[in-house]
């Protein structure tokens, strides 16, 4: 369908899917701020044209010269809209959730295009559809596939292969551990984070064989790929004795541990034989980080219990739990931050410490830049990354390419020897 064959030619760099949505308008709003005039080939897209004019207008308040700011109307389940808009831009990224109800259409369109592809999902039953899917058509015709581009999972994929490239070039060891505790943090739920979680719960009481998905630690991996010694999820408190600090669950590691060892396959296994990965939430200091830590993995338990329970699901979604669309105030966005400490250790006795931190609300600003340097580096950086087509994951198809963006960015990516908090 698409007249430019090389993707060089396309009249776009990066067009930003879902522009009118939450997260979407804080991405145009990121590359409004941070690429100027010339810098970047970038339009919005939505499936409103009065939408997408009413956010150019928006922005054109910030920048004048982005009165001229391409706008592409497309249907997220009509294929061949699809296929017309992803034919006008090198990449794209999408902030359309949930995904399992409204991306797969979009990454079909991607792969037979040739568009390269960033998106935001925690969606492990989606993910693996997706792979199952198009990883080899992905594969062979060169395009990138990249899903979990934002809070959900770079702070674990890219933290994780920092702490293995040190423990390598510095230490000269490969690695068979890393834990990552996530610390303080600070910011708001929108509803389209909501209605993502809501979907999973629901399609996953209807199926079994997707509960069993769900709990397996290596549901992302390659089929057949050998597995390492197994890693499972941390389902109560726990002391970290290299930290000193107690621990709980953390609710995001069911989508960030299969990221980060879809990785390591990806990667070729390069991270070591023996490599186990695991994540969790710092909940304080002493006795009273013990009881915080009960409580925290009681809380998260009859939580994720509660929603499973159609009737009390209902009620929350009627009157407690945010609409798609809404979100937190910039207010609540700009005092947000988050911090992740990381231990690694290597095969031969080696351990090292890292940070991971980001300095606004995690999952809406922080994330909203993940997900645009994501596009950005897919459509720009092509000759420096390694990596070639299929269904990846940012450490594997961006690695520290990305990394140095981000930094660069104003995240933080840090070893820390000292292992200091």
């Amino acid at each position: 369908m698409s007249e430019f064959r090389d993707t060089k030619e396309r009249p776009l760099d990066v067009l930003v899917w879902g522009a009118t949505g939450y997260t979407g308008k804080l991405v145009a709003e990121y590359l409004a701020e941070h690429y100027g005039q010339g810098e970047l080939r970038w339009g919005i897209a939505g499936r409103s044209q009065q939408k997408l004019e009413d956010v150019r207008t928006q922005l054109t308040r910030r920048r004048a010269f982005l009165a001229d700011l391409p706008l592409v109307v497309a249907d997220a389940h009509d294929p061949v809209s699809l296929r017309r808009m992803v034919a006008q831009t090198r990449a794209i990224c999408s902030t359309v959730g949930p995904f399992a109800l409204h991306g797969s259409a979009l990454v079909a369109a991607c792969v037979q295009e040739r568009t390269h592809y960033a998106d935001i999902t925690g969606e492990v039953q989606w993910v693996r559809r997706m792979i199952d899917e198009h990883h080899d058509a992905a594969s062979d015709a060169g395009v990138r596939i990249v899903p979990c581009c934002g809070f959900d999972s770079i702070p674990s994929d890219l933290g994780v292969q920092m702490m293995v490239e040190h423990l390598r070039d510095v230490h000269h060891q490969e690695t068979r551990l890393v834990r990552q505790v996530f610390g303080p943090s600070r910011g708001g739920v929108s509803g389209g984070t909501v209605a993502s979680l809501l979907n999973v719960i629901e399609e996953s009481s209807r199926d079994r064989t997707l509960r069993r998905l769900l709990a397996d630690p290596y549901a992302l991996d390659p089929k057949g790929s050998p597995k390492t010694p197994s890693s499972p999820d941390q389902k109560g408190p726990a002391y970290d004795p290299d930290l000193r600090c107690w621990t709980a669950p953390f609710v995001m590691a069911a989508i960030n541990t299969r990221v980060v060892r879809r990785s390591h396959a990806l990667l070729g296994r390069t991270y070591g034989p023996r490599f186990q990965y695991g994540e969790s939430m710092l909940s304080g200091e002493g006795p009273w980080g013990a009881l915080a830590s009960v409580g925290v993995s009681a809380a998260l338990v009859g939580g994720l219990g509660a929603l499973a329970i159609p009737p009390v699901r209902a009620l929350l979604k009627r009157f407690v739990l945010p609409e798609p669309g809404d979100g937190p105030s910039e207010a609540t966005r700009e005092r947000g931050f988050f911090r992740s400490w990381l231990v690694a250790e290597g095969e031969g006795g080696a351990k090292v410490f890292g940070r991971v931190a980001g300095h606004k609300d995690p999952g809406y600003q922080e994330t909203a830049k993940m997900l645009a340097e994501s596009v950005i580096c897919l459509a720009l950086d092509q000759d420096q990354l390694t990596s070639g087509g299929g269904l990846l994951t940012p450490a594997s198809a961006m690695g520290r390419v990305l990394r140095e963006r981000l930094v660069r960015a104003g995240m933080t990516f840090q070893i820390d020897d000292g292992g200091s908090r």
